[in-house]
């Protein structure tokens, strides 16, 4: 499903994934940790490190019995705990998406696709 839909007294609202992802991935960004989304090329097998810009591509949102799922592919930084960085993104997500949205978020799947050294 391309877009998430919640209904109201006053109508029907809709919001399309891709604003959802968007809104998720700065979220995810702002988190003590994460170095970035990871990017996956499937053909090869290579991950990379998105830009601003693309923040959205590595972030699956579905809608599911009127609940978001999210898929979070990420990059964190060398040296830190990878279960409290994940906590920490799946905590902030969930708050600030379901106030963002008005949706309930149902699940967040976190995959580390890489570690990186910040200097």
């Amino acid at each position: 499903m391309k877009n998430s839909s919640l209904n109201t007294h006053l109508g029907s609202i809709t919001v399309d994934n891709e604003v959802i992802a968007q809104y998720a991935g700065s979220v995810a960004v702002e988190c003590f940790g994460i170095v970035g989304m990871a990017g996956i090329n499937v053909r090869d097998g290579f991950v990379r490190l998105l830009k601003k810009e693309n923040l959205r591509r590595g972030i699956n949102v579905t809608l599911k019995n009127h609940k978001l799922i999210l898929d979070f592919h990420i990059i964190v930084a060398y040296d830190v705990s990878i279960l409290t960085v994940c906590n920490n993104l799946i905590d902030s997500v969930k708050y600030k998406v379901e106030e963002f949205t008005g949706l309930e978020i149902d699940k967040i799947n976190v995959y580390v696709e890489g570690v990186k050294v910040i200097d």
